[in-house]
């Protein structure tokens, strides 16, 4: 009855989005016009005349692009308990993430934009089901790897982690199959927090697995350490793997072994200011940017976004295959906000986007401007064919070696080394030439040399994360980074 109900429902819901997502620009507009409505009186709305913008042109020339040390200010107000500043009314919630140069951050989620989250992660799962009639995953049990639910209280708001917030929100008729117990879910600790999963789910019909595939992969692990069989056997009616913050591609082949059999996977694009986008077509490249979620989505050339003044745009003029640095606009008061991520789109019609990785994840130590995409793709191309399989990765440039010329090096925890590590590292820098005519440039002109393969040890990734307090939950590792501050502690380890 469940499993009939839940393809009904998934129905029910494609016909309604495809309401917004074959009218994806009038969709666009309308979400404006409600975001400038409904803040014409709030504190931010006032200082920036919302009253007088009537169309985007007069949006832009009211509101600039800033990050969240430029609002901050506007956010520290909230977070004294003041109302109406960004948005109606107050914040529910504050969620915490983790700052660059202004230590932790602050972002409200509103009794608007709630309900956003919640629901694109249920589309999300629903437009699974129409897409591929496969609803085994509903009847079983069900895990999300996820921060504390615990929160704390702060001038009238709740505080805590997003992945915490949204563990209020799981529908009553989930709860049931909900894994791991609230009890454990509570537990700060991630390495004990795994173990007390391990023990709770080894005996239970684990039917669908959600997180960042490098704390599944810890939990998979422990799971094959105390069982001696793959993830497949241990859990048989396991059919779907949900995941985020990270691109799958370099770790689908040990998950592949980890598993020991097809499991199909769903990727997600959420974040604490807002869910941007989900995979709606199981097999192709592209996830679904959601258009009436609340948010009103802006793009500016990732290439020219430091310069005097790049141009910013709108939805009915970006272009496939470029490199944007997304910037936002919602319904918990984040405006002209840049959230640091670079996409790309894959598809116009309808729109589908990759996440091409951090404004501030880059290396061009020599002006070759290498970002998350590429990296992550190289690596992708270079395991085809090999029986190599990676846990994690990161790379960083070699600006001064002790002989020789400057590099790219290459940082890899290796679950199965390539049999041939000299092809395989060739295979990397042929497969990051290809992409980025910037380096192949550099190593034709003798400026670099071909890229450095250094092998971790296992375990190196995990102990750098912890030594951050950045263990488990949401946090991941950044795929590259322009400098050796990464580097040089994995060195050390």
């Amino acid at each position: 009855m469940k499993k009939i109900a839940a393809k009904l429902f998934a129905y029910w819901v494609d016909r309604k989005n495809q309401k917004w997502i074959n009218n994806p620009l009038e969709a666009q507009q309308k979400t404006l016009k409600f975001l400038v409505s409904s803040a014409q009186n709030t504190t931010f709305g006032k200082d920036h005349n919302f009253s007088t913008i009537t169309d985007y042109k007069s949006f832009k020339k009211q509101v600039p692009v800033r990050n969240y040390e430029e609002i901050r200010a506007y956010v520290d107000r909230i977070v004294a308990g003041e109302k109406n500043v960004l948005w109606p009314g107050q914040p529910l919630y504050l969620a915490k993430t983790s700052g660059t140069t202004s230590g932790a951050k602050f972002i409200p989620i509103t009794k608007d934009s709630m309900p956003t989250h919640i629901t694109a992660a249920r589309d999300a799962l629903l437009n699974y089901i129409h897409k591929t009639g496969n609803t085994n995953f509903v009847s079983g049990k069900q895990i999300f790897l996820q921060g504390s639910p615990i929160l704390k209280r702060k001038n009238g708001m709740a505080l805590g982690r997003l992945s915490g917030i949204v563990a209020h929100y799981v529908p009553s008729y989930l709860q049931a199959n909900r894994m791991p117990s609230w009890e454990t879910n509570c537990v700060e600790d991630w390495e004990t927090k795994v173990e007390l999963i391990v023990g709770e789910t080894l005996r239970e019909k684990m039917t669908l697995i959600a997180g960042i595939p490098s704390w599944v992969q810890m939990y998979f692990e422990r799971l094959i350490k105390k069982e001696g069989k793959p993830i497949g056997e241990i859990f048989p009616e396991l059919s779907l793997f949900v995941y985020g913050g990270v691109n799958y591609g370099p770790y689908r082949p040990l998950f592949k072994e980890l598993i020991g059999r097809p499991v199909d996977s769903v990727e997600l694009f959420p974040a604490s200011e807002g869910f941007f986008a989900y995979q709606d077509r199981l097999k192709e490249e592209g996830l679904l940017l959601l258009l009436n979620n609340g948010i009103f989505y802006e793009f500016i050339q990732a290439d020219t976004f430091y310069s005097e003044d790049p141009k910013r745009i709108s939805l009915d003029q970006v272009e496939v295959g470029v490199n944007y640095v997304l910037i936002l606009n919602t319904s918990a008061g984040l405006w002209g906000y840049n959230i640091g991520d670079t996409v790309q789109f894959v598809s116009t019609a309808p729109f589908r986007l990759v996440v091409s990785g951090r404004l501030k994840h880059f290396i061009s130590a020599f002006g070759e401007h290498v970002i998350g995409k590429e990296v992550e793709s190289a690596l992708q191309q270079a395991l085809v064919g090999t029986n190599a399989k990676v846990r994690e990765f990161t790379v960083a440039p070699q600006i001064a070696p002790t002989k020789g010329l400057p590099y790219h090096e290459w940082f890899i925890d290796f679950s199965e080394r390539p049999k041939n590590m000299s092809a395989f590292s060739l295979s990397l820098d042929d497969a990051m030439r290809k992409q980025n005519i910037y380096y192949d440039d550099l190593i034709r002109g003798k400026v670099l040399r071909p890229v450095v393969v250094t092998t971790v040890k296992e375990g190196s990734f995990e102990a750098y994360m912890k030594s951050i307090g950045k263990l488990g939950g949401q946090n991941k590792i950044p795929k590259l980074t322009n400098d050796r501050s990464i580097a040089d502690k994995l060195i050390q380890d």
